[in-house]
């Protein structure tokens, strides 16, 4: 330390500490692999797992509570422009948002109240006139809107809580910009991304792609990331966890590959990693920042005749100095949390029932997976045409292939790659891709799906080569 310190004289012990101390437990809460039921996690989810079961007798009815509060506010901010709720500079941010994301919020506070309604009054079905009595049930049935809401909204509400409080201990203390610098020299050429993105797909492999997304549309609210930067980060680096690879892997009963199967998911991720940032839609977005300026061309150039590492350090321990103290960190933590529990919980209510919609009772996905059979067959993937219908259902969620996989898939080796895609696609509308909708990351769902459909077809060649080699 004595010699770090005397190289960085215009910093002293108080800065050092603002560096070291905050990132240190930042790195131990979301970045540390802790074993837990005989799987690796990171201590925020083992956190978010205790809130999750602290909350469960009531979570239904504060998550309900949530998202109306949020559909009524963001109509009466809309229509009638109250004037004392207009001066709060945070209801204002929460509230008052374009006329898409109002129908949405509206969509989703109409969903959850719904399947509430089904869930606590089951007779309140019999009071619909028979002709809606399909729709209701279409929308509020355990694989839909109860999926949603009993399965995948309590998970985000403990997540966003705690990562919404704590996120700023990595990003306002040093770390990103220490691990920034240090990697900008591989992350930039191989993938055309900031250093720093390292982080947040760490975060996401060893705890949970929804933080990893968080992470990013934070960091580019910030204008750490240009639109083109955030756009790939959050659709390339989002990875999924180690945990829930295991739990894919055992819908499929093949708990015994796990080593091959993470080996198979790391390399077909990479190869997409390389390639779809290259290509369009990603390729069309622009290098700008969030409000239109231009990017500093020379931010991440080592200054001529500094080593890489001082640089690096100098650069941390600057921003470390400027950091907000603990008021201001308390402060844009809770910010952090109110703006993910509003903005983001209806949209994954509304977008992700109604993928699970089109997926448990349209052939839709089914029809889009059939040009797919060719494609299997040149593989050498048995049983290519049931293959084949799974393969589009993950746009809607990452679990369904895996579930329709165990079902009706016979050989090993096709449940290997349909359980490895369903991973590697990584957009799927009941969380990903509607965290990302919700979020100010540039990208709309047209082109989630064309990114979905170019992910599906780098990473199957790779996936399947492997199949037949470790499995076959």
């Amino acid at each position: 330390m004595s010699n770090l310190t005397s190289s960085h004289p215009q910093f002293d012990f108080k800065v050092w500490f603002n560096f070291l101390v905050p990132s240190l437990i930042g790195v131990l809460l979301f970045m540390t692999p802790v074993p837990m039921d005989g799987a690796m996690t990171i201590p925020i989810a083992v956190m978010a797992k205790a809130v999750q079961a602290h909350i469960t007798s009531y979570a239904d009815t504060l998550i309900t509570l949530i998202i109306c509060t949020t559909g009524v506010l963001s109509l009466i901010f809309k229509v009638f422009k109250p004037e004392v709720l207009m001066k709060s500079t945070i209801l204002k941010h929460l509230f008052d948002v374009h006329w898409l994301w109002l129908v949405i919020r509206l969509f989703g506070m109409a969903f959850i109240i719904l399947t509430v309604l089904s869930i606590n009054n089951p007779d309140f079905k019999s009071t619909l006139p028979e002709f809606l009595i399909p729709l209701f049930d279409g929308i509020t049935s355990g694989s839909t809107g109860g999926l949603v809401l009993k399965d995948l909204l309590p998970v985000l509400f403990s997540v966003f809580i705690l990562a919404g409080l704590l996120l700023p201990l990595l990003l306002n203390f040093g770390l990103l910009e220490l691990v920034g610098t240090l990697l900008t020299r591989v992350m930039r050429p191989l993938f055309g991304v900031p250093g720093r993105s390292a982080v947040d797909c760490a975060t996401s492999w060893l705890g949970d792609g929804s933080v990893g997304i968080l992470m990013t549309a934070r960091q580019y609210e910030e204008k750490h990331y240009t639109q083109r930067e955030a756009a790939i980060i959050g659709t390339t680096f989002s990875a999924v966890s180690i945990t829930f690879c295991l739990v894919v892997l055992g819908q499929v009963g093949l708990e015994k590959l796990f080593a091959p199967f993470y080996l198979t998911v790391c390399l077909a991720g990479v190869v997409a990693a390389l390639i779809v940032p290259r290509i369009p839609p990603l390729s069309f977005k622009k290098d700008i920042y969030i409000d239109g300026s231009q990017p500093d061309q020379h931010k991440e150039r080592v200054p001529h005749g500094k080593n890489v590492f001082k640089h690096a350090l100098h650069v941390a321990l600057h921003k470390a100095k400027n950091s907000p103290g603990f008021a201001g960190t308390m402060k844009e933590g809770i910010h952090n949390a109110l703006d993910m529990v509003f903005a983001v919980l209806p949209v994954v209510m509304a977008v992700g029932t109604f993928a699970l919609i089109i997926a448990e009772y349209t052939p839709i996905f089914a029809y889009l997976g059939k040009p797919f059979i060719p494609f299997l067959e040149l593989l050498q993937i048995p049983e290519a045409e049931a293959a084949a219908q799974t393969i589009m259902v993950g746009f809607a969620d990452m679990f369904i292939p895996s579930i329709l996989a165990a079902g009706t898939i016979e050989s090993d080796v096709t449940r290997f790659i349909i359980a490895a895609m369903s991973v590697t696609q990584l957009i799927y509308m009941s969380e990903v891709g509607a965290l990302l909708l919700g979020s100010k990351i540039p990208v709309n769902i047209f082109e989630l799906f064309v990114i979905f459909i170019l992910r599906t077809l780098i990473t199957l060649p790779v996936i399947a080569l492997m199949a037949h080699w470790l499995v076959g």
